[in-house]
């Protein structure tokens, strides 16, 4: 079996992404490797001519709750291994994700995925599949379980 010296895992926090973690943990902890969770958050897209605040006041609240939710999972991650690391970027995900994959060489891409199919996937999209696509390096995608996914709807 393959040994990972490091793992890279976008989070966004969901189900599926809380599975990848776990997924990651399991190939990472029997060799040692470093897990680097991953999380990308975006701005809102909107904005309004009437705007009497700044651009701060609104984007400090999202980037500290981004922070603070990134530093509880590598909290949780790091009860099983100790080579845990966290990252936090603001952009598009797809791109944040692949920067990041250039930047850090990891052996392992793990990602969470919904599972959408067809007209669903078109409409909307899907980080996963542009990462599947364009990474150099392998990319593992990860469900979440039936009772998360089902908790989740």
């Amino acid at each position: 079996m393959m040994r990972f010296k490091r793992i890279l895992v976008a989070t966004d926090f969901g189900p599926s992404a809380e599975r990848a973690v776990e997924v990651a943990l399991d190939l990472g902890t029997r060799g040692g490797a470093e897990i680097v969770l991953l999380h990308v958050w975006q701005a809102p897209a909107f904005a309004y001519s009437g705007m009497t605040y700044s651009v701060h006041d609104v984007l400090a609240p999202i980037r500290d709750e981004a922070q603070l939710a990134l530093d509880l999972a590598i909290e949780r991650a790091s009860l099983r291994s100790m080579n845990v690391t966290g990252l936090l970027r603001a952009g598009r995900p797809w791109v944040e994700i692949r920067d990041a994959i250039d930047e850090l060489h990891p052996d392992l891409v793990v990602l969470g995925t919904a599972g959408r199919r067809a007209l669903a996937r078109v409409l909307l999209g899907s980080v996963a599949e542009k990462i599947v696509r364009i990474s150099p390096v392998p990319v593992l995608t990860v469900h979440a379980s039936d009772e998360r996914r089902d908790a989740a709807e």
